[in-house]
């Protein structure tokens, strides 16, 4: 059986975000040479140096040896850092961008077809500064992410039900298909080892398709504590779409909001899990378990 390539030192961008906190141990296991970016302070642990700092920020500390990027952050600060940076030992980039960058593309929100807009531009704009320099690179598109208590979607509302002991369930046909932050740091230590998935934009979503009512009813089951189910009656989503905030996400409702795993598993290797919750999830980072590879 051939083995990946050892893994180089690394530079993690976005080092405290949800696929950072599954992405730091799975590099030292790979004994790799860690020095994780974060703009607030964190405590040492075995191979992992900490540095204060961000994009697009110069970082106070002498990077020249990296061979290898995982960004989690903004792509077009990335880009410009890039561009001004000195890195001869630079072999490979792998950032995340997002699904957004089609589904909103068409939104009925200005500010969301222009957030689509800024995605599809920073991606464009890191390939390009990635060429220039001669340097692989991957864009993984991520569907909705969970998984560490840290995102901004259905932990808020797992946590909210906790509290209130009631769970709101919104009507939807559209679907889903989350995707854990363990199986996107698999795919990025996935692109990071291989030369498959070299200057390509890869989506990235979760091994398991469900309509946006099947989700939330698996959140809800997963909760450690009894609520009250509430569905919300549709006449009640459509008023409330005439709210500005709330317009564009009640609108995708009924959309498809997917991801085709198929170059992802043909590339890399990767086949994410299917969307079981269960209660750590809604707990912060600091609680959830790591799971063995």
């Amino acid at each position: 059986m051939t083995r990946d390539p050892a893994l180089g030192p690394t530079l993690v961008f976005g080092a405290s975000s949800q696929i950072g906190f599954f992405l730091l141990p799975m590099l030292v296991e790979r004994d790799a040479r860690v020095l994780a970016v974060s703009r607030s302070e964190h405590a040492e642990r075995a191979g992992v140096t900490w540095l204060r700092g961000g994009l697009p920020d110069q970082l106070p500390h002498d990077v020249a040896e990296i061979e290898a990027i995982a960004s989690f952050g903004p792509m077009d600060a990335l880009a410009a850092w890039l561009d001004r940076a000195s890195l001869p030992a630079l072999r490979r980039v792998v950032a995340t961008s997002s699904m957004s960058a089609e589904s909103k593309r068409h939104s009925p929100v200005a500010a969301e077809r222009a957030l689509a807009q800024r995605l599809r531009d920073a991606e464009a704009a890191l390939a390009s500064v990635c060429d220039k320099l001669g340097v692989a690179w991957t864009v993984l598109r991520p569907t909705l992410i969970y998984g560490a208590g840290m995102d901004r979607s259905l932990t808020p509302l797992a946590r909210r039900a906790m509290r209130t002991n009631v769970f709101a369930l919104p009507p939807g046909r559209g679907l889903r298909q989350p995707v854990h932050a363990q199986d996107i740091a698999r795919a990025v230590i996935a692109a990071l080892q291989r030369p498959q998935g070299a200057g390509c934009i890869i989506p990235i979503g979760g091994g398991e398709r469900i309509s946006a009512a099947q989700m939330f009813a698996r959140v809800r089951r997963s909760l450690p504590v009894r609520t009250l189910p509430v569905p919300v009656p549709r006449i009640a989503v459509s008023l409330a779409q005439r709210l500005p905030d709330l317009r564009g996400p009640l609108s995708r409702l009924d959309q498809d909001l997917i991801a085709d795993n198929a170059e992802l598993e043909r590339l890399l290797d990767i086949h994410p899990r299917g969307f079981m919750p269960d209660a750590k999830m809604w707990h912060s980072s600091a609680e959830v378990v790591h799971e063995p590879r």
